[in-house]
C-alpha cells in the first residue's frame, strides 16, 4: 500500500514540475510521465515517459534531458515530499502509447479494407 502512494506522489510531483517548466531544460518541455515503479526498500525508482513526437531524435534528446536533470529533480523531490529516503531515478521511454496508436491506425486499414456488409434484410438475392 505505501508503495503505491509513494509512486503516485512522485508521478503527480513530477508531472507537475513538468507542466510548470521548474526543470528548465527544453528538451523535456514535451513529456509525459507515464508510470513511476518505486523497488520496496525505496531506493531506486523508474520513471516511465512518453513524448509528443516518436522521432527517436527527440527520445533520445528527452532522455539525455532527464539525466542531465536527475539530481535537481531527485533534489526537487526531497523538498516536496516527506520521505525518509528520495529514489535514485532511471529513466525510461514507454513505447506503449506508440503501439496503441499503431493499432489503432491498422484497425482503421482493416475497417477501409472491408467491404460493405450486405443488409440481411435485402431480399433482392
Amino acid at each position: 500500500m505505501r508503495i503505491e502512494k509513494v509512486n503516485s506522489s512522485i508521478k503527480r510531483e513530477l508531472g507537475i514540475m513538468l507542466e510548470l517548466g521548474e526543470v528548465g531544460d527544453p528538451r523535456i518541455a514535451f513529456v509525459t510521465i507515464m508510470n513511476v515503479d518505486v523497488s520496496k526498500d525505496l531506493q531506486h525508482a523508474r520513471v516511465k515517459f512518453s513524448t509528443l513526437s516518436d522521432n527517436l531524435k527527440d527520445i533520445k534528446a528527452a532522455i539525455k534531458g532527464f539525466e542531465s536533470c536527475r539530481g535537481y529533480i531527485r533534489k526537487l523531490l526531497s523538498q516536496r515530499l516527506a520521505l525518509r529516503y528520495t529514489p535514485e531515478f532511471q529513466f525510461i521511454y514507454d513505447k506503449s502509447v506508440k503501439y496503441a496508436a499503431d493499432i489503432d491506425k491498422t484497425l482503421e486499414e482493416i475497417k477501409k479494407l472491408k467491404p460493405a456488409q450486405e443488409d440481411p434484410k435485402d431480399e433482392s438475392l
